[in-house]
């Protein structure tokens, strides 16, 4: 049987997978919508954001039909080995696709404090956009971004309904949330339910805080 010891600790690798997954498309998407204007950008944009709105579960069901065992996408994967719905990978990729939003809307936000002054003085002495993009505008809004992954980090801690259904509540798949509805549907199983309980309110404290100061340092900033 699982310990609440090894589901904590599922539960942070699948967390922390999710994030540095999200973290180079999130920091992309975010500094797209601030800096560029496109055809189809509103609808991008909302397509990134459903997941912030949709019930999770449903969000599940659609990863299901995409990346199902059942599905193209699926048997390719299969036929390389590797096994992605009902098992703890697909909980990684259910918790990245419903923090995805936190992390782009926090990284948006983040770009479009930035100055466009100081890159377009370094147009002026000839620098590229690569090196305008990481010695300039990233560095810039590094607290912001930060302060988006932390926040995508403390949504997929929590990430139960997209999980449940494209994961299951399979053993090997049993994050903190999954493990707290299996012990509170069981007999005398409140006690452990508390101990992942109170691990996860502590998790989600520190989160948040670290999200908040991170956000005060960039407008001590700014100010």
């Amino acid at each position: 049987m699982t310990t609440n010891l090894q589901i904590l600790l599922l539960s942070l690798k699948v967390a922390t997978l999710a994030t540095l997954i999200l973290l180079p498309l999130g920091t992309f998407l975010g500094w797209l919508f601030s800096r560029k204007s496109f055809p189809g950008k509103t609808l991008l944009e909302g397509l990134i954001n459903v997941p912030l709105v949709l019930p999770p579960i449903v969000t599940g069901y659609f990863l299901l039909v995409v990346l199902g065992p059942n599905t193209p996408v699926g048997r390719a994967m299969q036929s390389i080995g590797l096994e992605l719905a009902f098992t703890w990978r697909a909980a990684v990729v259910a918790s990245a696709v419903v923090s995805m939003p936190l992390l782009v809307r926090a990284v948006h936000v983040a770009f479009e404090a930035v100055d466009p002054k100081f890159e377009d003085a370094a147009r002026m002495l000839r620098a590229n956009e690569w090196q305008i993009f990481f010695k300039i505008t990233l560095p810039l809004a590094a607290n912001g971004v930060i302060a988006g992954a932390v926040l995508a980090f403390a949504r997929a801690l929590g990430e139960f309904g997209a999980t449940i259904v494209f994961a299951s509540n399979i053993e090997d798949a049993r994050t903190m949330p999954l493990a707290i509805f299996s012990y509170l549907n069981q007999v005398d199983g409140e006690q452990h339910a508390k101990l992942l309980i109170f691990a996860s309110m502590v998790l989600a404290y520190l989160s948040i805080l670290i999200n908040e100061l991170l956000l005060r340092r960039i407008k001590n900033a700014q100010a």
